[in-house]
């Protein structure tokens, strides 16, 4: 890969506020990602012409994914990603191939994100109101279960709102803490997700995502050009994401922690204040009249001693 200028890997060293342990954050190497296959484009008949700007060279009919961009597209998406957890926003992971379910079920739930790895309900972001009573029908089952009003069912309805439960809990378990709309979508293969893609951009919701050879990166925000049909590419690609928004949180904690003991130290010459000004308001007439005198006698007293 002559005349490539070599990639400088960006290493971040953070000490964890709770935890004395320092974390050290970095960005896949180039090796990394050719050893996780991230290279491996579609075949070149079943390629998408707007991802020739990402296409490095073709051999044995496969294109060949240029993994300086790969590199260089990563840190851009993580950097993005992680200022949108620092500021306490959520990210909706999007998966259902079967290469990415486990990976993003895991790595999504580890940093507290929702995410989608079974069948995409359509009109989920468009319809968000329809799909939030569905997750509060699924809480009011959990209700029933807890406040004992489930045993007094028959065996029958028991049955029925079990199965309904069960399938609720399957499509729509994972977001069920999404009380609003995400402020970005992170989508593994465009092409199958085509349809949350579509209703992230109709609602102005920025989307990243891994688009391989064969997809259109036109209608996506930060394109990961990648290799999304296999796992370890897709893991690969999810660590320095996944840690990126671990670190932006865990920033978010320690500012939290900090902002109490400056507002504490602010409050103390404030409380001061004000007793000097009900001092001042209690005071009577004749002590407001002796405190006005007290400076001009001093300076008479002075004077005299001179």
């Amino acid at each position: 890969m002559d005349g490539h200028v070599p990639y400088l890997v960006v290493v971040k060293i953070k000490k964890n506020v709770n935890n004395p342990i320092i974390t050290i954050m970095a960005n896949p190497t180039f090796d990394q990602l050719l050893e996780a296959g991230c290279h491996f484009g579609h075949l070149k008949r079943k390629w998408n012409p707007a991802m020739a700007p990402y296409i490095f060279m073709e051999r044995n009919g496969i294109h060949i994914i240029d993994l300086y961009k790969t590199a260089a597209k990563i840190e851009e998406a993580a950097a993005a990603l992680k200022s949108i957890a620092k500021s306490g926003k959520k990210v909706l992971f999007v998966a259902t191939k079967k290469q990415a379910k486990q990976v993003i079920a895991d790595k999504a739930s580890a940093i507290g994100m929702p995410y989608v790895i079974e069948r995409w309900p359509g009109g989920m972001l468009t319809n968000f109101p329809t799909i939030r009573k569905a997750v509060k029908k699924m809480t009011a089952i959990d209700k029933m279960t807890k406040d004992g009003t489930f045993d007094n069912l028959s065996k029958r309805e028991k049955l029925q709102i079990t199965r309904q439960r069960a399938k609720l809990e399957k499509t729509l378990g994972s977001i069920a803490d999404l009380n609003r709309l995400p402020s970005a979508l992170f989508v593994v293969d465009v092409l199958k997700e085509r349809i949350a893609v579509a209703e992230a951009n109709r609602l102005g919701i920025p989307v990243f995502a891994m688009v391989d050879t064969n997809s259109d990166p036109s209608n996506i925000d930060f394109v990961i050009p990648a290799n999304d049909d296999a796992s370890k590419s897709i893991e690969v690609v999810l660590d320095a994401v996944c840690g990126a928004m671990s670190e932006g949180l865990e920033e978010r904690k320690a500012e939290k922690v900090d902002v109490p003991a400056e507002e504490a130290d602010n409050a103390a010459p404030k409380r001061e204040r004000r007793r000097v000004r009900r001092a001042e308001a209690d005071a009577t007439p004749a002590e407001v009249a002796a405190e006005a005198e007290a400076p001009a006698q001093a300076e008479e007293a002075t004077e005299a001693a001179e």
